[in-house]
């Protein structure tokens, strides 16, 4: 069902990559017999597939913030190129799911969407503005009304509800915008500490988002929360803490009952024993985790926080809803990082693996997404095995090809972001982008690059995985995730 596994990012492999494309290598090129037989085998795969009408007793929702489809198409090539292949016939774990769709991103006042108002579509089943979470299409961002005492509830509330288990894991800040959908509401999303909200907005009842992992809406609350966003959580005078009101919501999370476990690094969550822990918050950094190129071996990868969650969600008999975000894909992105970005899609892969792996796929419906697309590209001409990080080689050349301005060009790029080059481009070499610090060239110049507004892709399996198909609203998303469990129903609401 899945083929790929992360071995780090190797250069010398990627480089060779561009060598298998021989012209005459019947390997990398197939012949009519080949695709024939490989067309007739997708024709029988797709006839012998049988739906699978029963209720889910688990949902793992993966997110791929940011991871469009240019995101996934450059992401699966690299995967392959760093096992020493051409790249472009590999499948990342996800794509070779069997019900797939499009979904439109769009927040009901923004053509182009933000990660908050994407994640309350997918979390809520209502759409919303840009920027908030959890609030109603009627309320205005940052601003506290009546409306916040009617926000709209996510899924993991009904999940509560009922005694199922509940759990978020993310390479961001859990107060970040995608995982505080899980579990939070708040007109506007910077609100992460009670340093960041207003007077005026306290005044008024709103709550920062931190505090409300807490929250007793949430039944007995989360069981597991692994991510990044320290900070967040710990008063000043603590490290890096930035809370003012004196709270310190690890030790609260502490004090939720017998079993409750705080960690915040690998081998601290690994000597946890989860048959005795009722509670597990892990935060790993003080802001948002490292990237997974790289990065350090205190902090645990998605793939490890991922089985993590699972097997301590696993325990409840009642059945658990799992919401999995590769966080850190965005901000790659937005910082005109190809490199950072491709690799923690990989890692995202990867994790989806072992959930496959790990999980009972007649009663687990998986499903993975993005909440928003980004302006990235991939063009050029380049020949098959090319470097998806290198400057674009045409077939039959074993040179770089050139550009209007007699310069090489790569096959990624942005329409707009830090990468943008004023005046004359410089003329790069191959191993001057493949560098981990390259950033892709842009053509608007700005700080930070922007989200895409194209749809995205959902792919699923498992139980009711086959309502999964055509072009969708976000919304729909929780929809389908809410009928496989029979959700609201069974929480009593009409």
């Amino acid at each position: 069902m899945t083929r790929g596994v992360i071995r780090g990012f190797i250069l010398a492999a990627t480089m060779s990559a561009a060598t298998l494309a021989a012209d005459t290598n019947e390997d990398i090129l197939g012949t009519t017999e080949s695709w024939t037989k490989d067309g007739e085998a997708a024709i029988a795969e797709r006839l012998a597939y049988k739906i699978n009408k029963k209720r889910a007793k688990n949902v793992i929702l993966f997110v791929g913030d940011g991871m469009g489809i240019s995101t996934l198409t450059a992401a699966r090539i690299l995967e392959g190129q760093l096992r020493g292949e051409s790249g472009e016939e590999n499948y990342l774990s996800f794509e070779e799911f069997p019900n797939t769709a499009l979904v439109k991103t769009y927040n009901v006042d923004s053509q182009v969407a933000d990660s908050a108002g994407t994640a309350s579509a997918l979390n809520t089943g209502t759409k919303t503005r840009i920027g908030v979470i959890n609030t109603p299409p009627t309320q205005m961002q940052g601003q506290c009304t009546a409306d916040t005492e009617t926000a709209v509830t996510p899924l993991a509330y009904y999940a509560e509800k009922i005694g199922m288990g509940t759990g978020i894991v993310s390479t961001a800040r859990l107060t970040h915008a995608t995982p505080a959908a899980v579990y939070a509401h708040a007109p506007l999303r910077d609100w992460e500490a009670d340093s960041d909200v207003p007077a005026e907005a306290k005044a008024a009842g709103c709550r920062d988002i931190a505090q409300q992992i807490l929250d007793p809406m949430m039944g007995d609350g989360l069981e597991v929360a692994l991510g990044g966003g320290r900070r967040n959580f710990q008063p000043t005078g603590t490290g890096k803490g930035k809370r003012e009101d004196g709270r310190d919501i690890t030790k609260e999370w502490m004090e939720k009952g017998k079993g409750a476990a705080y960690v915040e690094t690998t081998d601290e969550l690994k000597a946890v024993d989860l048959t005795t822990t009722s509670k597990l918050l892990g935060l790993f950094d003080n802001s948002h985790m490292q990237f997974s190129a790289g990065h350090s071996a205190e902090q645990p990868d998605l793939s490890v926080m991922t089985e993590t969650a699972i097997n301590m969600l696993s325990q409840n008999k009642k059945g658990y809803y799992l919401m999995v975000e590769g966080g850190r894909i965005d901000h790659g992105h937005h910082a005109g990082s190809a490199y950072n970005a491709l690799n923690d899609a990989v890692a995202l892969s990867a994790a989806v693996k072992k959930a496959v792996e790990m999980v009972d796929l007649d009663e687990t419906l998986i499903l993975v997404t993005a909440d928003h697309s980004h302006v990235f590209t991939m063009a050029g001409y380049a020949k098959r095995g090319n470097p998806i990080l290198g400057l674009v080689v045409e077939a039959h050349s074993d040179t770089p090809a050139l550009a209007g301005d007699g310069k090489p060009y790569t096959t990624l790029g942005y329409h707009n972001g830090p990468g943008a080059v004023p005046g004359e481009r410089p003329a790069l070499t191959q191993e001057e982008v493949l560098a981990p610090t390259h950033l892709q060239q842009s053509l608007i110049p700005r700080n930070s690059e922007t989200h895409g507004g194209e749809d995205v892709g959902l792919f699923a399996i498992g139980p009711r995985s086959y309502l999964v198909r055509g072009t969708m609203e976000q919304n729909v998303v929780f929809h389908i995730m809410d009928h496989a469990l029979d959700l609201r129903k069974r929480a009593g609401v009409k």
